[in-house]
């Protein structure tokens, strides 16, 4: 007898799963399939659908698409008589019933479900990315993030003093006395595992001049906290900061010309002399952070030329012109000054970065990496973390990030008053700055945050 294949889709009801059903049939045989109703005592998620054929048709295959994606569908035959009447003759054949039974959603047992719960949307869901984040087990797992504290670099404010002087607008971050504090402060980082400190020196008002000499003074004050850390803690990698302003009587990165003009060139005869004398008083990486033009090449020819071949260079790459910087400025008391016979900017948009421009970051990343150094930096991080990524994609150097003392003051403050969940924001603040590629993280949360990674253990 010629035979026929139909597939015939069917959808059952409650709109919990679509059947596709192929049959081999005899072709003229007729074909009907229909919604069974589940009895009462049966459970409301297993629909049951009925499909009907002749005897001599064949049921090629059950395609069903489940919402719940669990398993394939339950299937019973069962065979019965059915009369036909075709004008005054009667016909008897046999017809074989095929029974799909979807199972939906499979809840735990004693789980409930809230009353009103609807029905589960009739849509075929396959990949589902919430199997991999079921339990805690499986999330720590696939994560493809990870945030230690190894990641961290305390920055921390030196003076002269013996005593701790708080920074009103830092609630927590103190002045450190360079003999007493500094060092209590870089034990409680140790022990915390946080081995890696920056350094910056509150110079006093009386060595502060207009071209910054003080920056390389041997018995200086940035000079004696680094010997002072490497003697007490040799295994503390020590970044420092090389930049005019903390010396500088008008406030800049750089030596102001009467007009207003930050002089580059003879800026970068100071940084180099800078950087030679924190390299001998033991700093493992100097970090430029004056965005003069060529400084990077210059400072490394220097160190080479002294001997000092194996101390690195964090350079900060794409320092931005940031309005985050106040807090720090305060620490540092290093805000550009008036000057009633000198023209002096009010800021230092003419050497950092432009907010709105990202392809000079990476200009300014792949000069400096050209020129020799070892770690690019992004400043400040959370609202450039489109940078970070940039540099990230594009060099293959360590990228650092600096979190800076806005950025704290903001979650501080917040945190204060009750607004924010300080430990939460803070972590995932940083494991942001972490995704988007930096490698290491300058941040004043350093100390607080591998005490709650350590806890979160």
């Amino acid at each position: 007898m010629p035979r026929r294949q139909i597939r015939q889709p069917l959808a059952l009801a409650a709109g919990s799963c679509i059947a596709a059903v192929t049959f081999t049939v005899p072709s003229a045989a007729p074909l009907s399939a229909r919604l069974v109703e589940a009895p009462p005592s049966a459970p409301t998620s297993e629909p049951r659908m009925t499909i009907s054929a002749p005897s001599g048709c064949v049921v090629a295959s059950v395609g069903l698409a489940s919402l719940a994606g669990v398993g394939l569908a339950d299937l019973k035959r069962r065979s019965k008589t059915c009369r036909h009447f075709f004008g005054e003759q009667e016909t008897v054949t046999k017809t074989e019933t095929v029974e799909v039974h979807q199972k939906g959603t499979q809840h735990p047992p004693g789980s409930r479900i809230p009353e009103g719960t609807p029905e589960p949307h009739p849509m075929t869901i396959r990949k589902r990315p919430r199997r991999n984040r079921r339990s805690a087990a499986q999330r720590d797992m696939f994560a493809e993030t990870r945030l230690t504290a190894s990641n961290f670099i305390l920055p921390i404010f030196v003076h002269e003093g013996t005593e701790d002087i708080p920074i009103s607008s830092m609630p927590g971050v103190c002045r450190r006395g360079v003999d007493t504090g500094l060092l209590k402060e870089v034990e409680e980082a140790v022990q915390l595992g946080v081995k890696s400190v920056v350094l910056f020196p509150k110079t006093p008002d009386e060595l502060k001049t207009q071209t910054a000499e003080e920056c390389f003074n041997p018995e200086g004050l940035a000079q004696r906290a680094i010997r002072n850390v490497k003697q007490a803690f040799p295994d503390v990698v020590v970044y420092t900061d090389v930049a005019l302003d903390p010396y500088n009587s008008l406030g800049h990165d750089g030596i102001v010309r009467s007009d207003g003009v930050i002089l580059n060139d003879e800026t970068i005869n100071y940084l180099c002399k800078q950087a030679v004398s924190q390299a001998e008083a033991g700093a493992d990486y100097v970090s430029p952070s004056d965005m003069m033009d060529g400084r990077v090449g210059a400072i490394r020819d220097a160190l080479d030329e002294a001997g000092f071949t194996n101390v690195g260079i964090m350079a900060y790459s794409a320092k931005y012109a940031s309005a985050f910087y106040g807090p720090f400025r305060e620490a540092l008391d290093s805000n550009p000054v008036i000057a009633d016979d000198w023209k002096v900017p009010k800021g230092k948009e003419t050497y950092q970065q432009d907010p709105a421009n990202y392809k000079e970051a990476l200009l300014e990343a792949q000069l400096d990496e050209e020129e020799g150094a070892d770690i690019l930096m992004v400043k400040p991080a959370m609202p450039y973390l489109d940078i970070i990524k940039g540099l990230k994609d594009q060099s293959n150097l360590p990228i650092a990030a600096y979190h800076v003392s806005g950025e704290y003051a903001m979650l501080k403050a917040a945190a204060q008053n009750g607004w924010l969940d300080e430990k939460a924001v803070v972590l995932e603040a940083l494991m942001s700055i972490r995704r988007s590629g930096a490698t290491v993280i300058l941040t004043y949360y350093a100390k607080e945050a591998a005490r709650w990674l350590q806890e979160a253990k």
